[in-house]
């Protein structure tokens, strides 16, 4: 038997996030689980998978030795790799798509992987919140996969996404982040409650506003982050009698005394405290700061930023938990104010 057969079952996707030995290893154990691949199938050395799949050395190295951690393939010197196992089942298969990768963001994809471990394999894909990139990845994907696993933020077009959501077909839906009009599937949710999450926070770090006048919400103009949020805002600051801006520059935006910043954006928060540094301002003192989404990051920044966030953690265990007992639910994820010198 030719080594050279494996290669038709290889699948190596240059868009895909999942890092390339991963889907390596996904295409070989889906190829031992559809008989492909059978007992004492030799396969190619490290060398021919690197240069026959243009991966590097260490990336099909690593993919053998985990497949040898596995107990599915051994090898012999001077002999090479060979398969010794076929009675492994992988069952389920996702396709995970995600609107970006940030810091955040990353705290779902390694709690959500931590728990699934070897029970799944993992496709990961990214549209950048581009609807047409989103609508490409998901009309282009193979139909083999048992669960979708899908954040839909986008910055314009995404009215019509819930269209391409229905069309999935003999596969599990799950909504991570936010939940959109239209699903008329059936689908299970692990999301944000928006304009509720952002009063009750504020509501909570009430006691460090009073020693402010002025909030201000950085909100681009041009930005994928819910309308609800803005909503949310306007309620608290009406219901508790404090002056209020929505900041669509924050580059262009004067900083003075009294005022809170709530950012939204890494980027923007940087500007932020460059802009605070220059005017020689004293955060959680003539200026606060309360930055959207925990990442670890902002608990040593100026000694810490205050933070108002979803459990990014506990979202993707949901996540996994939801596949793992194949229950459909719509769970809403705690926020969380977690308060800090900056404020």
């Amino acid at each position: 038997m030719h080594t050279d057969n494996i290669y038709r079952y290889i699948r190596i996707d240059d868009r895909s996030v999942t890092p390339k030995y991963q889907q390596l290893i996904s295409s070989l154990l889906k190829a031992v689980e559809s008989g492909g691949i059978t007992t004492d199938y030799p396969l190619p050395s490290i060398n021919e998978l690197s240069y026959e799949l243009d991966i590097s050395r260490d990336t099909a190295e690593k993919a053998y030795r985990h497949l040898k951690q596995l107990g599915i393939i051994g090898s012999v010197p001077g002999k090479g790799y060979f398969v010794i196992k076929t009675d492994f089942r992988q069952s389920i298969r996702v396709f995970l798509l995600f609107n970006k990768l940030s810091a955040h963001k990353k705290i779902i994809y390694d709690s959500l992987v931590a728990i699934l471990g070897e029970k799944a394999a993992i496709d990961f894909y990214i549209y950048n919140n581009d609807y047409g990139l989103f609508k490409q990845l998901l009309q282009n994907c193979k139909n083999d996969y048992t669960h979708y696993v899908i954040i839909p933020h986008f910055l314009e077009g995404g009215e019509l996404a819930y269209q391409e959501i229905n069309a999935i077909e003999n596969a599990q839906l799950i909504l991570l982040d936010k939940k959109i009009a239209g699903i008329t599937r059936p689908f299970g949710a692990v999301y944000e409650n928006f304009e509720r999450d952002i009063f009750s926070a504020l509501e909570n770090a009430l006691p460090a506003l009073q020693r402010y006048d002025t909030l201000k919400i950085i909100f681009p103009s041009y930005t994928y982050f819910p309308e609800e949020i803005l909503k949310g805002f306007y309620s608290f600051c009406r219901e508790y009698a404090f002056q209020y801006k929505v900041v669509p520059n924050i580059e262009e935006e004067p900083i003075g005394t009294g005022e809170v910043f709530i950012n939204l954006m890494e980027e923007d928060l940087v500007v932020l405290l460059d802009k605070i540094q220059l005017m020689q301002y004293q955060p959680g003192n003539e200026v606060g700061i309360i930055s959207y989404n925990e990442t670890p990051l902002k608990r040593f920044i100026l000694n810490g930023i205050t933070t108002i966030s979803t459990d990014f953690k506990e979202m993707g265990e949901a996540t996994a938990r939801m596949i793992l007992e194949n229950h459909l639910q719509e769970l809403e994820v705690p926020f969380r104010l977690n308060l800090r010198p900056s404020l």
